[in-house]
């Protein structure tokens, strides 16, 4: 029986990180690093507004926070350790530190599109079915709706997890990537991948092309509600319930489909890291943007919040 160290028959990977010449490196890691306390600093003020405020105190801003959440701790995954790597020219990465990365890299994605799914059914319920929305969309729904979220997130990433610390790596250890990516590892390894890529294939129809679909059908709904309004007032402020969150899904999948669902072949690593860049850390920063400026009550939840400051003083 082969030892743990033998099927890894690695104890580092190497990152080849982004696609950069090294006389930008220094521009480039200011610009991400903006980016990311950007993403903290703002999802952390979607949290914190959503708690001050009372009125945002329903099931739509409670998914709201929980994406919050996991859109700083999605981006925290890889984004730190992409910085560390640029700056001290270091691009090595531990077994034990890339196989962590690759699972919580996996689970936080997955509660995205999850989370993402559960506030598309709760504006398919507020503007198709209103009248039962506070029966169908009660506080012990939503917090179900979350476990379900975490737990099918967590089991998914974990699979992969457990089928990819099988793999043995004797080709090499150089990843072209900024992160250990899971298709990245899977490409590496010398091992027979085959189960690795049936899983992927099962899961992520399950895990990903189901919820999407489930978007796609609840918007088609609500697109049909929306037609039958006969008042222009209704139909704007149906619109307006949702359109932030249209946004912010039509940016989520654009960058799912063409890292995850469009084939590439070996010699297009850096448009798949380019791509990633998308998904790992712009989108998870303009989610507190398009909510914030395109939402009217995060607007009046912020003035209110901000008038009480002033008369509080």
């Amino acid at each position: 029986m082969k030892s743990t160290k033998n099927q890894s028959s690695t104890s580092q990977f190497i990152l080849l990180g982004l696609p950069i010449q090294p006389e930008n490196q220094g521009i480039y890691s200011a610009l991400f690093l903006v980016m990311y306390l950007t993403t903290v600093l703002g999802n952390l003020f979607i949290i914190l507004l959503i708690r001050l405020d009372p009125h945002l105190h329903t099931p739509m801003y409670f998914f709201l926070s929980h994406l919050a959440f996991t859109g700083i701790s999605f981006s925290s995954v890889t984004v730190p350790k992409m910085l560390t790597n640029i700056l001290t020219h270091s691009q090595s990465i531990s077994y034990a530190g890339c196989i962590s990365q690759a699972y919580f890299f996996l689970m936080f994605g997955g509660i995205d599109n999850f989370i993402l799914t559960s506030m598309t059914y709760d504006r398919y319920v507020a503007i198709c079915h209103p009248l039962h929305y506070n029966r169908i969309i009660s506080q012990s729904v939503c917090i179900l709706m979350v476990i379900a979220s975490w737990f099918l997130s967590f089991s998914g990433a974990l699979i992969h997890t457990i089928l990819l610390v099988r793999l043995s790596f004797f080709r090499g250890n150089i990843l072209h990537h900024f992160f250990c990516d899971l298709s990245a590892l899977i490409k590496l390894s010398s091992s027979d991948t085959s189960i690795n890529e049936l899983v992927i294939l099962i899961v992520g129809s399950l895990l990903i092309t189901v919820p999407f679909i489930c978007i796609m059908i609840s918007y088609g709904h609500i697109g049909a509600t929306i037609l039958k309004t006969p008042s222009l007032k209704g139909i704007y402020k149906a619109l307006s319930t949702c359109g932030s969150h249209l946004s912010v899904v039509s940016l989520y999948y654009r960058t799912i489909i063409g890292l995850y669902l469009v084939p590439s072949s070996n010699n297009t690593n850096n448009k798949d890291v380019s791509v990633a860049v998308m998904y790992t850390v712009v989108t998870p920063m303009l989610n507190p943007f398009i909510y914030s400026l395109r939402n009217q009550d995060m607007k009046g939840a912020l003035r209110n919040t901000l008038s009480r400051r002033v008369c509080s003083q």
